[in-house]
């Protein structure tokens, strides 16, 4: 596989050694889309989410390089006088012209896989449609994958099936976690079995084990992506969403959740260890429950990256997390503004590992 030029390839990534690695394995960059449209925030929305998604910008590149999709020389030219007047190092940002239809990269980015035998890495080109057609158009964040194989000059193959990075939940050690809510929705692969689900999942992302919960939280229109519910933070440990209030409409299904996690087993036959992280209380705006979880936090090099939503349990939520990576940072920012367009920081986030 050539390393200075791009090409698709039909190669099973499994079969030849390649695989999709937890989320705290060494990034080369972090790559996001910069939002451009009205498609997540209106015109005064996207003006109060911008303080919040420069600070996390700014947080990203103290630790690596961030790449970002830009949609075209005015966007860049718009975004590099965003961060030059917040101070951003700007020897730490590449802004890139690539066309997009709206900002939420993990789920629209490439998924980056590793050889460390061979040193080689590879792009998987999933298929997006916008969470089972919601939001179109979507034509362009569906091209972003091919857009960023050519960029660092890196094959690339096609499935040829929906899957969206926010519905992945890794540990690095072939595992990943995903829901049916939203991998078996009928707006998704609809011709597809569980079954045959797994095995793409095996074969592309190079895991050999799948682990379902059953749901999502309330307010996520994405059908229950799993990074609002449960993350890994090492190979046999999980961070678990938990609401404690009986009358909170996520209770129920929080509480399913924990049941599945604790009936789970490894590849190794261990039990999961689960760690419970608070919800936030709930945030609303126009009447709309949205999906605000502690949950949706980005790891990098040296930090977490945490959504705090000017709540009492934002502190408690930082110190379980912190407790969770010894090492690391960890830094809340303000995502109150930020989840209004139903998603957080990891939602806007896609890691780029090293080999």
């Amino acid at each position: 596989m050539s390393l200075t030029s791009s090409s698709e390839t039909s190669l099973i990534p499994a079969r030849e050694g390649f695989f999709f690695p937890a989320e705290w394995h060494p990034h080369v960059a972090t790559w996001l889309s910069w939002p451009h449209t009205e498609a997540s925030w209106t015109n005064e929305r996207q003006e109060l989410m911008f303080p919040a998604y420069i600070d996390f910008i700014k947080a990203i590149s103290d630790s690596e390089q961030v790449c970002i999709n830009a949609h075209n020389d005015i966007v860049i030219q718009a975004a590099k006088l965003r961060l030059l007047a917040a101070g951003v190092n700007m020897d730490r940002i590449t802004l890139l012209p690539h066309p997009t239809n709206d900002s939420w990269c993990r789920d629209h980015g490439p998924a980056f896989l590793i050889n460390p035998t061979n040193k080689q890495r590879m792009i998987v080109n999933w298929g997006y449609n916008a969470w089972g057609g919601k939001y179109p158009p979507y034509d362009r964040d569906d091209l972003i994958p091919v857009e960023i194989a050519h960029y660092r000059g890196l094959d690339y193959v096609t499935p040829g099936i929906i899957m969206e990075g926010g519905s992945v939940e890794f540990n690095g050690a072939g595992t990943v976690l995903t829901s049916r809510a939203c991998l078996l929705n009928q707006n998704r692969n609809s011709q597809l079995t569980q079954a045959q689900i797994e095995q793409y999942l095996c074969d592309f992302y190079g895991v050999q084990q799948v682990l379902w919960v059953e749901e999502g939280i309330v307010g996520d229109d994405t059908d229950g992506h799993i990074d609002d519910t449960v993350r890994f933070v090492n190979e046999d440990t999980v961070l678990a969403a938990y609401e404690s209030n009986q009358n909170d409409d996520n209770y129920p299904f929080l509480q399913e959740i924990h049941q599945e996690l604790k009936q789970m087993r490894l590849l190794n036959g261990k039990q999961l260890t689960i760690v419970e992280l608070p919800m936030p209380d709930p945030v609303v705006s126009d009447g709309l429950r949205l999906p605000a979880s502690y949950a949706n936090f980005l790891i990098t090099n040296k930090s977490v990256i945490v959504p705090t939503f000017r709540c009492h349990k934002d502190q408690p939520a930082l110190d379980i997390i912190g407790q969770c990576f010894p090492g690391r940072q960890v830094i809340g920012i303000d995502s109150t503004d930020i989840v209004w367009g139903l998603g957080s920081f990891h939602c806007l986030s896609q890691q780029e590992p090293s080999v």
